[in-house]
């Protein structure tokens, strides 16, 4: 995976943290504006709230004007389909998670880590964002529950990071899924286990997944795919490795 360009005033976690939470602050309006982030409850997992753009595209514009320079789409700012099924699938069945290490591969928002450490999980959130490691924390934070953030690409990983590794709308492009198969086939030749939440974005594997749970919501997809109101979550099986 490619490192994402970001300005080196905030390229650290902290830097990030402290760029992000003046976005936060400003989101304390009542009537709050479509650039801002704001504390809300997530669709499917209404159990749970994160700081979410008001409108993705609107919040990307101000971001890229605070950081006076372009910049990747912030994914973090919005509840993805594939996260929310892995989230509701951990708080409905926290036995599959609790007490073991836990590795959220693009966990974007945290919100599936989140979940997760609420399951009873030792939970990492990786991304390779700046910001999205920034909103993980400030997320769990707000959600009372620890998880710790991890900044880098862990693909090239040997497959013994973690007990569970999530992965929650991370098969979106070719690409993505390219790079992310070999190191779930690690996962799995150690002994780890795979659960995928995916909404049929078409790059994830058709063979070897089980499906363990499908879940309906009219209001699941975010600002490029509102059409969504389906999304499942699978478990990779052994025999793909």
């Amino acid at each position: 995976m490619s490192d994402i360009i970001i300005p080196v005033e905030i390229q650290s976690p902290a830097t990030a943290r402290q760029f992000l939470s003046g976005m936060v602050a400003d989101a304390s309006a009542e009537d709050p504006t479509g650039d801002q982030l704001v504390y809300t409850p997530v669709a499917l997992v209404p159990e749970i709230s994160l700081y979410l753009a008001v409108d993705a595209i609107l919040f990307w514009a101000r971001l890229e004007a605070a950081a006076k320079m372009p910049l990747p789409a912030p994914f973090w700012a919005s509840a993805w389909a594939g996260g929310q099924a892995v989230a509701r699938y951990l708080l409905d069945h926290p036995e599959a998670v609790r007490g073991k290490s836990v590795l959220d591969i693009g966990s974007g928002s945290g919100l599936a880590a989140i979940a997760a450490a609420r399951a009873g999980a030792h939970v990492v959130a990786n991304d390779i964002d700046p910001l999205a490691v920034a909103s993980i924390s400030v997320n769990a934070e707000a959600n009372a529950t620890e998880v710790t953030p991890h900044l880098g690409d862990m693909l090239g990983g040997t497959g013994y990071e973690a007990d569970i590794v999530l992965v929650g709308d991370a098969f979106y492009n070719e690409e993505i899924a390219a790079a992310l198969l070999p190191y779930l086939r690690r996962v799995l030749a150690a002994g780890g286990r795979v659960l995928i939440g995916d909404p049929g974005r078409g790059y994830r594997p058709e063979q070897g997944m089980d499906l363990l749970a499908t879940y309906r919501h009219p209001d699941i997809g975010t600002f490029g795919d509102a059409y969504l109101d389906e999304v499942q979550v699978f478990e990779l099986r052994p025999d793909l490795a």
